[in-house]
């Protein structure tokens, strides 16, 4: 795995550019030179560059406006990006084109106890399979846990035995001689629902709501990540009113003590409901009406707008997105969105939209793929 800080410094233009051919929004070097407001003689170095790195290929000729008719870009068809999505008991494994799209993907029980060695075997399988003899320009990889990027490792992770210090992004690099990115579980859905939603551009949060609950932040189309990659990580953030349950932590009153879908489980088996064993359980009793079930719901949405509401009044993002099993409960969504309203200053949510991920169960692969695409070495052209 190349360690990012031996990599040259991005030139946002090639980055730029293979975006809008992969979004169809520019077909031609002329009209990415329009969109990107930059010199022609600029846009032709670096579609130049990306050709030779066969990330673009030329499609023939386009339609003239007037004098020689442009050679039409695509996204190159003979390579793949490669992507992981590792939970605590299943992972997700997808294959894209290099435009990003997701084009098959399949899903697999592990279990992470079993060491990295061992779980990764599982999933380079799944890679093989996936593979079928095409090349891999790169793979991404998420993980259930706070993830050092330069290393490709997780950094003190719970319930990972075997795990901490162990180069992810390094082994799979060795098996598969190509560039392997690693990142947290929540960065990549965030990643990978904004820029479904907004290209490069704009800021936005997105929560993943499940068993457990992580979120991640993009500023101006980049993930942010802080000093000690901690950034976004508003899971344990204390909760008034939320009583002295004790957090993986060390602390008590975190949002994941009250809102997450592992602490609604645990709060219908205190009420004497013994048949609910997963969130998915609690919000199936919710979606059929059940009091208790749609009470906890709708109190968990409240409790995470609230731990929101400081963020969104600091941060002025666009859009808070929400994925994760829990995005599924309209009453959860509607919770959160009344008391982000209701706690924030007007001018913090005028425009701010709060929605389910449209990207679905598909955000973090979406996202691993992207920053695989985005950790390619594509040499800097200079002017």
């Amino acid at each position: 795995m190349t360690n990012p800080a031996d990599r040259p410094a991005e030139d946002p233009h090639s980055r730029r550019i293979l975006d809008l051919v992969a979004r169809g929004e520019a077909r031609s070097r002329s009209e990415l030179a329009a969109r990107l407001g930059v010199a022609a003689s600029t846009v032709g170095l670096r579609v130049q560059t990306l050709l030779d790195a066969g990330v673009l290929e030329e499609a023939g000729a386009g339609t003239s406006s007037g004098g020689r008719r442009p050679r039409v870009l695509q996204i190159a068809g003979d390579g793949i990006v490669l992507s992981a999505d590792l939970g605590g008991g299943h992972a997700r494994v997808g294959r894209h084109s290099l435009s990003g799209a997701l084009l098959s993907s399949r899903s697999i029980e592990i279990d992470l106890t079993d060491g990295p060695e061992a779980t990764l075997a599982r999933v380079a399988g799944i890679f093989d399979a996936l593979t079928d003899g095409a090349r891999i320009h790169a793979i991404g990889v998420s993980l259930p846990g706070p993830v050092d990027i330069e290393t490709g490792s997780v950094d003190q992770p719970s319930r990972m035995p075997g795990w901490p210090g162990f180069r992810v992004g390094e082994h799979l690099s060795a098996r598969y001689d190509a560039p392997v990115v690693v990142d947290n579980d929540a960065n990549l859905a965030a990643l990978g629902e904004h820029r479904e939603q907004f290209g490069h551009t704009h800021h936005s949060i997105t929560v993943k709501a499940g068993t457990a609950i992580g979120s991640g932040i993009i500023v101006d189309g980049r993930v942010h990540r802080g000093a000690t990659a901690a950034a976004g990580d508003i899971t344990h953030t204390r909760i008034d009113g939320s009583g002295d349950i004790p957090c993986s932590c060390g602390n008590t009153g975190c949002l994941e003590t009250v809102a997450s879908g592992a602490s609604l489980v645990r709060q219908m088996r205190a009420r004497g409901n013994d048949q609910v064993r997963t969130t998915t359980d609690v919000l199936t009793l919710a979606r059929d009406a059940d009091p208790e079930a749609t009470t906890l719901v709708r109190t968990a949405g409240t409790h995470l707008g609230q731990a929101l509401s400081g963020v969104v009044n600091f941060f002025n993002p666009h859009a808070v997105f929400l994925t994760g099993s829990m995005s599924a409960s309209e009453p959860f969504i509607a919770a959160v969105r009344s008391r982000v309203y209701e706690a924030c200053h007007p001018l913090a949510t005028q425009r701010l939209r709060i929605e389910a991920a449209t990207t679905g169960a598909d955000a973090i692969l979406h996202g691993a793929a992207r920053l695989a695409l985005e950790g390619l070495d594509i040499p800097v052209t200079t002017d």
